[in-house]
């Protein structure tokens, strides 16, 4: 098997994993780890719009085997899911942690023990899940794990509302990026994540993502190594613009952007009561989210192929 070790071991070896710390607690207060820019003074325990004060809320961990192929390999990815979030989302499917906040308090040994546990029972990897808010705890609980060995990859698996300011900071710590990508259109974001600068904030930060990692690598058995993985949820009555979003990776990013066109979409919390949204999509619509990738030019599509591209 082909091994490379991840960039944050690196880091540590080379003593400037504390600086990154550092860089991205100065961020909390007054808070613009992401596009909103609260100012919210998050050092001091207020809460900004993420509703997440001085400590990350961790909802659960485990080994997942629900993610992508490339993530997931035989012993599972190691999921972290951090409760809130800074999108919320009226049609999210984690509605429980995002929303109403599940979750416990995490302090920074606690949050590394978590990763350490899920690289001894196998996990090929680290998938912080919504990290965008919790960044500067994630990495001073990663200092800590890396001086006790922690040295598997990564994955900063995010909603897509990114600063690239913030993204500079943790350069070379995250091999593996994987962003969402909701919407196209800023009416519908504003509609249904309050958030209508979402489209352009999240082509910012993907192509920084980019820019930092590039195309997806992966070792002799397919397992991910360093690259972009690019998520794309089918909505109803072409709400998310899949065909824009396409376009915008193939001819902006790479048409060998690994993309997931998922299908499994289905109407939850606020979305139940919504005209646009209280439904499932239809197979003509999830096979027109296929062509329209194929159309673009982009040749690495992970797709649930019970609805065929025609």
């Amino acid at each position: 098997m082909l091994c490379k070790e991840p960039s944050y071991v690196r880091l540590y070896k080379e003593k400037k994993l504390r600086q990154h710390v550092s860089d991205a607690m100065s961020l909390l207060a007054p808070c613009r780890l992401c596009p909103h820019k609260c100012m919210a003074d998050r050092l001091s325990g207020e809460k900004g719009i993420c509703q997440t004060g001085r400590y990350s809320k961790v909802a659960s961990y485990a080994a997942h085997f629900g993610e992508e192929a490339p993530l997931v390999g035989r012993f599972g990815s190691g999921t972290i899911f951090f409760s809130s979030c800074n999108l919320f989302c009226s049609f999210c499917q984690n509605y429980e942690i995002s929303h109403f906040k599940t979750g416990s308090e995490t302090k920074p040994d606690e949050l590394a023990d978590i990763m350490l546990k899920l690289e001894k029972i196998g996990c090929h990897n680290i998938n912080f899940v919504t990290p965008t808010h919790v960044i500067p705890q994630i990495l001073e609980a990663l200092l800590i794990a890396a001086e006790k060995g922690l040295a598997i990859p990564l994955v900063y698996n995010t909603g897509g509302y990114d600063s690239v300011e913030t993204l500079k900071i943790i350069e070379n710590i995250f091999d593996i990026y994987m962003p969402d990508f909701k919407f196209r259109d800023s009416e519908w974001a504003r509609r249904y994540c309050c958030a209508s600068d979402y489209p352009s904030r999240t082509m910012e930060a993907i192509e920084e993502m980019y820019r930092q990692v590039g195309d997806l690598s992966v070792d002799t058995t397919g397992i991910a190594l360093r690259g972009l993985i690019v998520r794309h949820l089918v909505l109803p009555h072409g709400i998310a613009g899949t065909e824009e979003v396409m376009k915008f990776l193939a001819e902006r990013i790479s048409r060998s952007t690994y993309v997931n066109i998922m299908n499994q979409y289905r109407p939850c919390f606020e979305a139940r009561n919504d005209p646009f949204l209280n439904r499932r999509i239809t197979e003509d619509e999830y096979r027109r989210a296929l062509n329209a990738a194929v159309s673009a030019g982009l040749i690495r599509l992970d797709s649930q192929m019970r609805y065929p591209a025609l």
